[in-house]
């Protein structure tokens, strides 16, 4: 995983001297940069795959260039197979972005890519930009007053250098010719439904092969376990796909007591990992608010209650010298996992709110997840975001996923089934069928009152009133949402900054608050 940021157009190397050091975060490891007539390409870089010579920008067969944020699980594959007999600069899996972009067209290309990407092509008067399916890897694009284009992995790096800017939206490419099309639309996934015969031992198979291919490094990998269904699956997964190598668990909580970090230590034990429990202190949160905003780059306030505790939790990591971890995002969003799910009149509504979920990652889930990560130089890879794993989980019928169609009228009920093996267990009965618990809600209880205290004692009541007036979008109702915002608007002054962040809702509910919290309640329904 990397930082990326391009600028391309005849004035590209006026910005030049104003690049170097903006997403260092992003890539400690090495930089590297390429600049001609026609652009500039500078590239921090975390090294997880060839180690030796993979750095970047990657020079073409000619005169194209590559910066590129992510990874190709299928790289191997693509050069014995459609790159066989062409040569490499590198043993990167990134070299074969570049290699396919020289032997066709844009859409061809990303249908062939497996994996997790944002990345620039610059070739001559030419270039490409592009963005995974689901938005796992962040990209940004912006103006300069000068018509001059820049992309960049996080929307830090244009807020001083651009006029305008906005998210790349995933699924989509960019060319001087094209403009930004999509080449992948979550909203068309699940117009036919099918279900297999065999359906719990096929989940079982295609999830447990998007993990095996997330192995791909040449460094240690860990994951991250908040003792959640989610995440158990994916740590029992990898232990059996390794169960010779050591595997590093982490959770954290706001004390060893916590919900999430007495389950975690449940399922280190059951599968045999090397576990390491972190804590945190609201005290200390508080005054560090401030730098996780700014790496956040988000006033969502589930983004920002679930980006605390994930913060420190990839510090640790990072000290702990691992910098690639697996996580369970995206199980919720698939397979309608959230509890107010149970309020969905229908099976389509219930697959029309999977599906603008699915959309909503990329600002959400995703984001916090990168951002939080990357701040201190982890990659974090999530198994259940593998196209080919979506496409068909969201190919099932809905009434299969939807909650109130099942004998126990759980959420994920098909998922627990896939891995409740008694005769080989995956994982302790009390995890695989424990109630939904929101992150920021596992890691402890109590310091979310605290937080909201602290929120609401620096924001008088004159300011909630004249809220409506002050801001042009995503009005903050509570003053926990306005005291973020505040701080959010001061570290990025820009309009464009604040149209980037999009909020986290609850449907079927009226509340401001979207939070765990609703879906406890709603399990006394």
């Amino acid at each position: 995983m990397c930082g990326i940021l391009a600028v391309i157009g005849p004035r590209a190397q006026h910005y030049q001297k104003n690049l170097p050091g903006l997403l260092n975060h992003r890539g400690p490891d090495d930089n590297g940069i390429y600049a001609d007539k026609y652009g500039v390409l500078y590239h921090d870089r975390l090294s997880i795959v060839d180690l030796k010579t993979g750095q970047q920008p990657i020079q073409g067969s000619k005169q194209a260039y590559l910066i590129h944020n992510g990874e190709i699980y299928n790289h191997q594959e693509l050069r014995q197979t459609l790159l066989k007999g062409r040569s490499f600069r590198t043993q990167s899996d990134s070299e074969v972005i570049l290699r396919l972009y020289e032997t066709g067209t844009p859409e061809p290309l990303l249908e062939l890519l497996d994996g997790i990407f944002a990345f620039v092509i610059l070739d001559g008067d030419n270039c490409m930009a592009a963005r995974d399916p689901f938005g796992v890897k962040p990209l940004y694009y912006g103006y300069a007053a000068d018509k001059t284009l820049f992309f960049a992995s996080e929307m830090k790096a244009l807020a001083g250098l651009c006029k305008t800017f906005a998210e790349f939206p995933a699924g989509h490419y960019y060319t001087p010719q094209t403009g930004v099309v999509p080449y992948f639309q979550i909203q068309q996934l699940g117009n036919y439904f099918e279900s297999p015969p065999n359906i719990e031992q096929e989940l079982c198979n295609r999830l447990t092969a998007a993990v095996k291919k997330r192995l791909m490094a040449d460094v240690p990998i860990g994951c991250l376990l908040s003792g959640g269904l989610d995440s158990s699956i994916i740590a029992a997964i990898m232990r059996r796909l390794r169960p010779k190598d050591e595997l590093h668990t982490f959770s954290v909580g706001i004390s060893y007591d916590a919900p999430d970090i007495k389950a975690a230590r449940e399922v280190a034990t059951f599968i045999g990992s090397q576990h390491h429990e972190v804590i945190f202190d609201i005290n200390q949160a508080w005054k560090d608010l401030e730098q996780i905003v700014w790496h956040l780059e988000s006033y969502d306030i589930t983004n920002v209650r679930s980006g605390i505790p994930l913060y420190y939790l990839c510090r640790a990591i990072a000290q702990n010298g691992i910098k690639v971890v697996l996580s369970g995002e995206g199980a919720d969003e698939i397979f309608g996992g959230y509890r107010f799910f149970h309020l969905a009149p229908s099976d389509q509504a219930f697959h029309q709110e999977l599906v603008h979920k699915l959309q909503g990652l990329a600002t959400i889930d995703c984001l916090r997840v990168d951002r939080m990560s990357m701040a201190h130089g982890l990659e974090v890879r999530i198994p259940f975001l593998d196209r080919a794993f979506v496409k068909w989980a969201m190919a099932l019928p809905p009434s299969v996923k939807r909650p109130q169609n099942n004998p126990l009228e759980i959420e994920k009920y098909l998922l627990r089934r896939a891995f409740d093996d008694p005769q080989s267990p995956y994982l302790p009965q009390s995890i695989l069928w424990r109630n939904k618990e929101q992150f920021s809600d596992g890691v402890g209880y109590n310091w979310r009152e605290q937080f909201l205290a602290l929120c609401s004692a620096e924001v008088p009541d004159l300011v909630m009133q004249g809220a409506d007036k002050n801001f042009e979008v995503n009005v903050p109702k509570t003053k926990e949402g306005m005291y973020i915002r505040q701080m959010f608007d001061r570290l990025f002054s820009s309009p464009s900054a604040a149209k980037c962040s999009t909020l986290w809702q609850l449907p079927w509910i009226n509340t401001f608050d979207p939070s765990g919290r609703e879906s406890v309640t709603l399990g006394e329904l």
